[in-house]
């Protein structure tokens, strides 16, 4: 009797599922729930599953893969019928005779049914199993385990809920979709999802070749990845395979002589399980990516970049976008390998870093973003995991933060390229108070008591542009340095370079608590710096004085081949062409002659004209470079990362504390900058700098 009450309760709800869409306009309830078979099947029938994400560099060619999971979908064609009739055989041999609920199997399941709710064990179609999977693993994919859990509970409502959608779904799908949707959403273990990762993954092959045996492997493990994973129990998994095999055979797989088709079934149940020792699951995310030590501070930008641009994570990692970047790998690896030849990858609490990004007036590409550490997560190697060349750093890139003083004087028509400017040889501030009394300002070296401003930029004295700054206004020079590209440096973080709250609690920005401040000393750099914004500075002045955002994405194409929009800023003018010109003339002297960076020029073989300066802080804890010819701007920045910053000292780079020989810019940054720009201008032609405009003369 129990028995006999299950069935009829069982069969009774199963048929309201079946004439449920008939008639759902019996109320508003019924309105809704409709409305969500519909929407629920109609999202299966589009089978917009979660893919892959491809990251390509600018050549085409993939640098890294983002994913929830791993799947590679394909078309009936590309699986194997073999496939198709091994999940058959262990899964719904009647898959094409029922139109999706399967009443006999139903009767069957519900004759063993209690009265307490719990019905309905077995008897799912493979129609049924495809919705289950579907709202597991794409409706469900936030919370997967908790997901699986609801879309597997034996309750009479998860069933009802079931057949009602795989009811609609057979009626605007064919059998044969069906059959290849469900064989691309199965979870088959090991991060694979579809026959079509899981060939690759399993057996380094693909699903219009896969074996009997290899089929029926895949079919025993489908929605059973955990306890039949092949690598954690192959004696269970192997068990299952050849009871796959036998109801292939009884199925009449291996044909109609049932003599052959036993013979055939042994053999294939006598082959070993065949997976491959080194499973071959994509690489996943920006470490484990093709070249991840190398692309993988590039790759972290992008990640970053993109969300900032309106992409979101769920896009990321499921949306199966191709996102075609601007990374050159050639200059990529000439910049990493520069960088580790300057400082080790290893070398404790030291580390130096390079970004390349290429000027235009409508594009500032980011063409390189690497470090002389790797990028990775393990410490004990070096590796450091944040896209630290594109990061505000907490250390200041010295007398490089001379050129905005520079900029903004001449645009103030305070001086011009070619006039004579004060350097004497300790210079007392009243401007610049420090506590009630003078600031005083010395210079690192030797210098005549007056020089051009194109010598000044060459050899850099620190009083001659702290007197320029007194004339040109604190607050225009911070102005100009943001202007030419130091946007988030000054505005996005603070004094101690760390990202501003949004309740801005750990504030004020740098920019504003240096004008608050009425620090002096910010045209000697000592505040925190991103070096991609310095690489940016440089391609802004090569660029005519256009300022771009510096991007490292060319394009972001959905899975079906269409451009997505991205919300990025728009390029400005920042300073008129003629300024910007004579400022890059005015900067072309610290790579010839007696220029700080003249001697790594020329140990370098370098030949061509370009802009340059160099920088150095006080207290020797951080150097950079800063340059560009008219096809690339780079910069560096070599730098104390550790816990416990000390004097860097050079030949060979180390820490040497309370020394009075610390390292300079010219001697580490700007050779980095030198040997890798040397190899990535190769082959272009040679580029003069243009005219500087009488005017800023």
């Amino acid at each position: 009797m129990v028995k006999l009450l299950g069935l009829c309760l069982t069969a009774g709800v199963l048929l309201a599922a079946m004439v449920f869409p008939i008639v759902g306009g019996l109320g508003l309830a019924s309105n809704r729930a409709a409305d969500t078979v519909d929407q629920t099947s109609g999202d299966l029938a589009k089978g917009e599953l979660p893919l892959v994400t491809t990251i390509q560099d600018m050549n085409g060619e993939p640098i890294a893969y983002l994913y929830d999971q791993y799947r590679v979908p394909l078309e009936s064609q590309q699986i194997s019928d073999t496939m198709k009739a091994a999940i058959l055989a262990i899964e719904d041999k009647r898959f094409y005779e029922h139109q999706g609920v399967d009443w006999q199997g139903i009767a069957r399941a519900a004759a063993k049914a209690g009265v307490d709710g719990g019905a309905t064990q077995g008897a799912s179609t493979l129609t049924q199993q495809y919705v289950k999977n579907y709202m597991a693993f794409v409706l469900g994919a936030d919370n997967e385990q908790e997901a699986w859990e609801k879309a597997t509970e034996a309750t009479i409502g998860r069933k009802m809920r079931e057949a009602r959608v795989a009811l609609q779904l057979e009626q605007q799908m064919t059998k044969e979709e069906i059959l290849t949707g469900y064989l691309n959403i199965v979870p088959l273990g090991n991060q694979t999802y579809g026959v079509g990762a899981a060939a690759k993954a399993y057996f380094k092959t693909t699903a219009d070749k896969l074996t009997v045996p290899q089929a029926a492997l895949l079919a025993a493990i489908a929605n059973r990845p955990s306890s039949l994973n092949p690598g954690a129990a192959p004696e269970k998994a192997l068990e299952r395979r050849n009871t796959v095999i036998d109801k292939m055979r009884e199925n009449g797989a291996f044909g109609a002589d049932e003599t052959e088709a036993k013979a055939k079934a042994e053999e294939y149940k006598a082959a070993p399980l065949g997976v491959v020792e080194d499973l071959q699951i994509l690489p996943k995310g920006c470490v484990g990516a093709g070249d991840g030590p190398i692309y993988g501070f590039f790759c972290s930008y992008l990640l970053d970049y993109l969300r900032e641009a309106g992409v979101t994570d769920k896009q990321l990692q499921r949306g199966g976008l191709t996102i075609k970047t601007t990374l050159d790998p050639k200059a990529t690896r000439a910049a990493k390998q520069s960088a580790e030849q300057q400082v080790s990858k290893t070398i404790n609490g030291i580390s130096n870093v390079m970004s390349v990004v290429e000027p235009g007036k409508d594009k500032h590409k980011v063409r390189a973003l690497v470090a002389s550490r790797d990028y990775g997560n393990d410490a004990e190697l070096g590796q450091v995991a944040r896209p630290v060349p594109a990061e505000v750093l907490p250390f200041g890139p010295g007398s490089v933060n001379k050129v905005f003083t520079a900029a903004a004087a001449l645009e103030k028509g305070i001086i011009g390229i070619d006039k004579q400017m004060d350097v004497p040889k300790v210079y007392y501030s009243r401007i610049y108070p420090n506590g009630g009394a003078p600031w005083k300002v010395e210079n690192a070296g030797n210098y005549g008591d007056k020089m051009s401003l194109t010598q000044a930029l060459a050899t850099s004295p620190n009083t001659g542009f702290v007197i320029l700054q007194e004339k040109t206004g604190l607050d225009s020079v911070v102005d100009m340095a943001y202007r030419l590209g130091m946007r988030e440096t000054l505005q996005g973080v603070n004094r101690a370079g760390e990202p501003i709250k949004a309740d801005k609690s750990n504030g004020p920005t740098q920019g504003d608590w240096t004008k608050q401040n009425n620090a002096g000393s910010y045209t000697l750099g000592p505040g925190a710096t991103s070096v991609l914004e310095l690489s940016n500075v440089a391609a802004t002045i090569v660029s005519g004085g256009t300022w771009c955002p510096p991007t490292p994405v060319e394009k972001v194409l959905d899975r079906y081949g269409k451009e997505m929009p991205l919300k990025e800023k728009p390029c400005e003018q920042a300073v008129n062409s003629d300024l910007a010109n004579s400022l890059a003339q005015g900067m072309s002297h610290d790579v010839t002659g007696s220029g700080t960076a003249a001697a790594a020029a020329s140990a370098s073989g370098w030949n061509r004209p370009a802009i340059g300066k160099t920088g150095t802080t006080e207290e020797h804890k951080s150097v950079a470079f800063l340059a560009a010819t008219p096809q690339y701007a780079g910069a560096v920045m070599t730098y104390a990362d550790g816990n416990r910053p000390e004097v860097i000292c050079a030949n060979p780079i180390r820490f040497c504390p309370g020394s009075s020989q610390g390292v300079f810019g010219g001697q580490v940054a700007a050779p980095t900058w030198f040997n890798a720009m040397k190899v990535i201008h190769e082959g272009l032609p040679v580029a003069p700098l243009p005219p500087a405009a009488p005017k800023y003369k």
